[in-house]
């Protein structure tokens, strides 16, 4: 195979059609211009000109959206060959989602009339049943707030949203391009950053006090906090287990620490 075609199989983006998506230059431009909080991300042809490709990449570029510069676009799917995407697709979300300047104002403004706020972080979870189910617990179990990755999560979607069973719309969602910054600011403003992980020498999660302004952080199914992210903790904590299996499902473990946050304000 020669070396530019190589290159350029290399830079060509593949996109399984799916009910997340948005594609051709007007529609992609009103979804930027009437509501951009839904937007997660935003493909484009590169080699392709247009004025309005390029007030859609300013408009991008003004809401926070990660760009993706791509040498060609090949979607999967049933009805993939139906689409004419003109050089432009766009990852929607199925609810409106809070800024981090809101969200961290929220925070600050919680922790100010001694509320001490809780909120749930996902770091890069990539299976949007779990995403959708841990929304719906962080929902029941009264917490103010989801964090989640941009970069190598699953989408904040249809199948999130079915999972989730109604609770996006009753709870503010916040994406963020780097997460240990995120929590270098929330801390800022008052935040106690507990990680969940599967390490027996983490504080067990029954005898840590969760009365704390609280973001407790979810890793990934199978690699779990990144470094980084763990870099920004205050406490690791872990859920004491019995039986043979050693971990959890995320949205599971999730749903157990976040209740636990529940009874310990009840008892107080």
């Amino acid at each position: 195979m020669k070396k530019k075609e190589l290159h350029r199989q290399e830079n060509e983006r593949k996109i399984r059609l799916s009910e997340d998506l948005l594609w051709g230059i007007h529609p992609v431009f009103e979804a930027l211009d009437q509501e951009p909080e839904r937007v997660s991300e935003v493909y484009i042809v590169k080699d392709r000109k247009g004025g309005k490709r390029e007030e859609i990449i300013e408009k991008a570029r003004n809401a926070g959206v990660k760009i993706n510069f791509v040498s060609s676009l090949r979607l999967n799917g049933e009805e993939a060959s139906r689409v004419r995407h003109q050089g432009v697709l766009a990852k929607m979300s199925k609810t409106s989602l809070m800024p981090f300047s809101a969200l961290l104002d929220k925070f600050d403004s919680l922790v100010k009339k001694g509320k001490n706020p809780r909120f749930v972080v996902l770091d890069t979870l990539q299976d949007p049943h779990n995403i959708g189910a841990i929304i719906r617990s962080a929902h029941a179990s009264g917490m103010d707030g989801v964090l989640v990755t941009r970069e190598r999560s699953a989408p904040i979607g249809g199948t999130a949203a079915k999972s989730a069973a109604g609770a996006m719309s009753h709870i503010d969602i916040c994406q963020v391009t780097n997460l240990a910054q995120s929590l270098q600011a929330l801390k800022k403003v008052g935040a106690w950053v507990f990680g969940a992980v599967k390490d027996i020498e983490a504080s067990s999660l029954y005898t840590t006090d969760l009365i704390l302004p609280t973001c407790v952080v979810i890793g990934s199914e199978g690699s779990g906090i990144r470094p980084l992210v763990r870099k920004q903790c205050d406490v690791l904590l872990s859920i004491p287990m019995e039986g043979k299996l050693d971990s959890l499902n995320s949205s599971v473990a999730a749903g157990v620490i976040m209740f636990e946050i529940l009874r310990q304000r009840q008892i107080r």
